[in-house]
């Protein structure tokens, strides 16, 4: 069987409709499939690739661990130079009151474990969260989900648990001394980039702080420099209690965290001793990475030119008859189209035309364009040409 035949046949798919396009290289913004055609990567892996594929820092960084140990055992056992070199530069970018990290996997099971860890810390039981919010897909991540169609086939999942509306201040009155955590996105990613409005988030923040209760942000699509900043939450003026991150952490490798003050953290480790444990979070690898990224991050002008570029985008692009609206921080951008019915055609001429775009979960009308970071303005020209070329083709 060919590798296509392979694919569908034996690879378990979260969808019968994949893009099915079979990439042999990926390198800077593109990539490129086995007959040589290169697309223009305009998703970044869903805010994975922040620094292109391939860069050679990283792959460096990679290279450098590989001949020192891969695995060796659990996560938490053993000191080891990857982990706690990473956790000393992670702790140079984060607010004070975050010096606490664990590291895992992925964003799923860092906000499992930032769940797990909010209940422990305040010895209470009930987790709100946002309608339209995405956290994961694990049973704990999807009974904090937003949105009934994706969770409604798995109930029962988690007790306790409520949903209120995002930039809707009467509904914070429903956080109590009985909740123990409120988890929340800045920016509501798969609804469609959906921002907070004026002063929304430091309302939620107060009320949390009011009624004793943790508050925790999930920025694993907006962290690392896709909003302008290090960290989406420094935006909009609040410092949460229980920070998540994973997807662009790694340069590309697999890694996430839950960050919180030790204090918080500490309840992990006594009653019961080894409250959230992992194998592979925190992978030599991984961590070796994921240092190797936030590096370059932080030493190079980078973030520093994200507002600058997100604005090239709308300005060539937002005033086209057939875009309804675009929502947008940085380079996280979400494209609301007038006539729904042609996202197919519109797919389809984007990959025509050698582009790779996404659309939102929650919200089928909109199409996501969030390139890597260091994507260059003539390369963001291109794309705009080439955006525009099928826009007008649909």
């Amino acid at each position: 069987m060919t590798e296509r035949e392979l694919f569908f046949r034996h690879l378990g798919l979260p969808s019968f409709n994949p893009f099915g396009l079979e990439i042999a290289k990926a390198e800077g913004i593109y990539l490129y499939d086995t007959s040589g055609k290169k697309y223009i990567d305009l998703v970044s892996g869903v805010s994975v690739s922040n620094l292109g594929h391939g860069n050679p820092q990283v792959i460096e960084a990679i290279q450098r661990q590989l001949g020192n140990y891969l695995y060796v055992n659990v996560y938490g056992e053993f000191i080891l130079s990857p982990q706690v070199r990473l956790v000393e530069k992670l702790i140079t970018v984060l607010p004070a009151e975050l010096s606490s990290i664990y590291l895992v996997n992925s964003g799923s099971e860092a906000v499992e474990g930032a769940i797990k860890l909010a209940r422990r810390f305040t010895g209470r039981t009930e987790i709100i969260s946002f309608n339209n919010a995405y956290h994961g897909s694990t049973l704990g991540a999807l009974s904090v989900l937003g949105n009934e169609s994706l969770k409604n086939a798995f109930r029962p999942l988690i007790p306790d648990t409520r949903i209120i509306r995002f930039n809707n201040t009467s509904d914070l009155e429903q956080i109590t001394n009985k909740t123990a955590c409120v988890i929340s996105e800045t920016i509501q990613a798969e609804a469609g980039m959906i921002l907070p409005a004026p002063g929304f988030l430091i309302q939620l923040r107060d009320r949390c702080s009011k009624t004793g209760t943790l508050l925790i942000v999930d920025d694993v699509q907006m962290g690392f420099g896709r909003t302008g900043k290090m960290f989406s939450f420094e935006n909009f003026d609040i410092i949460p209690d229980i920070l998540v991150l994973a997807k662009a952490m790694g340069g590309g490798m697999p890694i996430g965290a839950f960050i919180s003050a030790k204090e918080i953290m500490d309840t992990l480790a006594f009653q019961p001793e080894l409250g959230h444990i992992t194998t592979f979070g925190g992978h030599p690898v991984s961590c070796a990475a994921s240092l190797a990224s936030i590096e370059i991050l932080t030493s190079r002008n980078i973030i520093e030119q994200v507002n600058e570029k997100g604005q090239r985008i709308f300005d060539q692009i937002a005033y086209h008859p057939f875009i309804k609206e675009i929502r947008w921080k940085g380079l996280a951008m979400g494209i609301e189209i007038k006539d729904p019915e042609l996202h197919n055609r519109l797919t389809g001429s984007m990959i025509s035309n050698g582009i790779i775009i996404d659309w939102f979960l929650f919200k089928p009308d909109t199409f996501r364009i969030a390139p890597p970071l260091t994507i260059t303005n003539d390369e963001i020209d291109l794309c705009c040409d080439l955006l525009l070329k099928s826009l007008n083709e649909v």
